[in-house]
């Protein structure tokens, strides 16, 4: 059958397994026909998901395992969506402690190519994993953790599937909490200025910044218990903002850039003018994620958290010399550092800027352009969007580079799980 991801970037006609339990996922990793790559929602950008063999659907193995509301410990299938996770943990009055801004990746999917939220305090979705199951390529069945296997889990809580097929997660989950969601336009000049001020007001910021324009909407998200949730945003409210604005209306305006690119400018401008303060409250998981409707492509970026007044600085400068005219906000967010190998946020605070392109409109030109602005900071780029790196211009950005390559080397000598994408970005398996 043929597959496309989300976006409609990237396509494949692999050969299609659908298994039910691990020794389904084993059968298949031993015997099935060419390369093995699992999916799961295909929300993916690069090339990372796309099989060169055999494709294993993960739809069928999405249930919860087990849950302990005492020590917030959760266990759930690899396949599992995001959205379905969020609410079973709900019925067990249980949290995520970060999310990113949608809900339609698979568990697996997300956490394996460096899913992250933002909040200075808090790392990436994968920062949340204390437990893993994975089928190897000679088809044995591990588990590791901080105490098993110490030095596979460092490097399998984002794996990019390099390492093997992951079956089941375990996370460390919080007591259910809300959100208090203020978001309000500001000038971008003034919110490059207090950026660090802003970004520390808050437990979770982020940022949109229109292009050829100075204006900017913020988002300041700060944790409330559950019960203090008493202020919602009215049914009429989050149809006008979620649904007709940023959906229809939006979708509206990128037919209008396809068609007229010199109204862009004009447009974007209106859209800041339109943007308007509001204020509610709601479980956490309902302010974190947001509907997308409107289809683009992505590229995005993690730099280092001191870096990023300047390279939005530089940003708009590179796009206004270059006389593109760009119709998608820019998104910005920050992020506590980790100690995870391949994490974006590997060694250091960071911030991300994320660029996005109408996927009916050619992109290369501005994503090259967004990503000689990243490589003078020695931007690393997240591994499901798309960028132009290859293994020469990232092991000088990852100081675990090659030991996260030697144990993909140890695991997989065959290039089982593999493909194109990896081949690229982390070397060819040293056979």
């Amino acid at each position: 059958m043929t597959w496309q991801n989300w976006a409609g970037n990237q396509q494949a006609d692999p050969l299609v397994v659908r298994p039910r339990d691990v020794a389904e996922v084993v059968d298949a990793v031993k015997s099935a026909p060419g390369r093995v790559k699992a999916i799961g929602s295909g929300h993916s950008f690069t090339a990372i998901g796309v099989p060169e063999g055999t494709q294993l659907v993960m739809d069928r193995m999405a249930q919860p395992v087990e849950a302990d509301p005492v020590s917030g410990l959760v266990t759930v299938q690899a396949g599992m969506p995001l959205h379905a996770l969020n609410r079973w943990l709900e019925q067990h009055g249980l949290a995520m402690t970060n999310l990113g801004d949608i809900e339609v990746q698979t568990v697996s999917g997300a956490l394996s190519t460096g899913t992250h939220g933002t909040g200075e305090r808090y790392g990436g979705l994968a920062t949340q994993i204390r437990g893993l199951e994975l089928v190897l390529a000679d088809g044995s069945v591990v588990t590791c953790s901080p105490t098993e296997r110490p030095e596979l889990f460092a490097a399998a809580r984002i794996s990019l599937g390099a390492l093997g097929i992951v079956t089941s997660v375990t996370l460390q989950t919080v007591p259910l909490f809300a959100l208090r969601a203020d978001e309000r336009p500001m000038p971008m000049p003034e919110v490059l200025d207090r950026f660090d001020e802003l970004a520390a007001a808050s437990d979770h910021f982020e940022l949109y910044w229109f292009p050829h324009t100075q204006g900017a909407l913020t988002k300041h998200n700060t944790r409330i218990p559950l019960a203090e949730a008493t202020a919602p945003l009215s049914g009429f409210r989050s149809w006008l903002d979620d649904d007709f604005l940023s959906n229809t209306v939006f979708g509206w305006t990128q037919k209008l850039a396809r068609v007229a690119p010199g109204a862009i400018r004009t447009v974007n401008r209106i859209s800041t003018k339109a943007l308007s303060p509001r204020v509610y409250t709601a479980p956490s998981y309902q302010v974190f994620t947001s509907e997308r409707r409107v289809r683009f492509c992505e590229m995005e970026y993690a730099i280092p958290r001191e870096t990023v007044v300047d390279v939005l600085r530089e940003l708009d400068t590179a796009i206004e010399r270059s006389g593109m005219r760009i119709s998608f906000p820019v998104e910005v967010r920050v992020a506590a550092a980790d100690d995870i190998t391949l994490s974006t946020a590997s060694g250091r605070e960071s911030a991300y800027v994320a660029v996005h392109m109408d996927n009916k409109q050619p992109h290369e030109q501005y994503f090259r352009l967004v990503e000689s602005v990243m490589d003078d900071v020695a931007g690393r780029p997240h591994w499901g969007k798309l960028h132009y790196q290859s293994a020469e211009t990232l092991r000088g950005r990852y100081p675990r580079f090659d030991e996260f390559v030697a144990l993909r080397d140890q695991l997989d000598p065959s290039g089982r799980f593999s493909n194109a994408y990896l081949d690229r970005v982390l070397g060819p398996v040293a056979s």
